[in-house]
């Protein structure tokens, strides 16, 4: 797919094959169907989902690319230590930051953020620290509850890809 018009010359032979590829490859980009990927989840030292599952999808239209990671735990899942990234299925191109929404369903409901820097191959989710502290940080095994095999995380976030 291309990523910009093609300039037209004036007597040019309009083909079928340059048709497709500019105008209807252009259109079906923006009905594709979500693609699924599998995101890594790292920290300082890894997690391990065991028996629970990460499931990711995206749909890019030119260098927009929207994801959705949904996560869910088991009893024989281990949360590692330090702040949590999950991959992209594209890096990310430099010069701007991107956020988008979180949510973590686990003893408690947790509304928060997700955020990349430009460049990136991923990106971190932040909630607020405590019930009472709304200054936000980095979600991590015990912040901002202890995760558990009932824990369900789910991400959402947009950003240009680097091509």
């Amino acid at each position: 797919m291309t990523f910009g018009p093609k300039t037209w010359v004036v007597g040019e032979t309009v083909s079928a094959a340059s048709l497709n590829q500019e105008i209807r490859d252009q259109f079906a980009s923006i009905f594709d169907a979500w693609t699924p990927y599998t995101p890594t989840w790292t920290a300082s030292t890894n997690p391990s989902i065991g028996a629970g599952t990460i499931a990711g999808r995206y749909l890019k239209v030119g260098r927009t690319c929207h994801v959705e990671i949904r996560q869910s735990h088991s009893g024989n899942t281990t949360y590692g230590a330090g702040g949590y990234t999950w991959s992209l299925p594209f890096p990310s191109a430099a010069g701007v930051d991107y956020l988008g929404v979180a949510r973590l369903v686990g003893a408690a409901a947790w509304n928060g953020q997700t955020i990349m820097t430009g460049g990136a191959s991923g990106f971190n989710a932040t909630f607020p620290t405590s019930a009472t502290d709304s200054r936000s940080a980095t979600l991590a095994a015990t912040v901002p509850e202890t995760l558990t095999a009932a824990s369900v995380i789910r991400l959402y976030i947009t950003y240009q890809t680097a091509s």
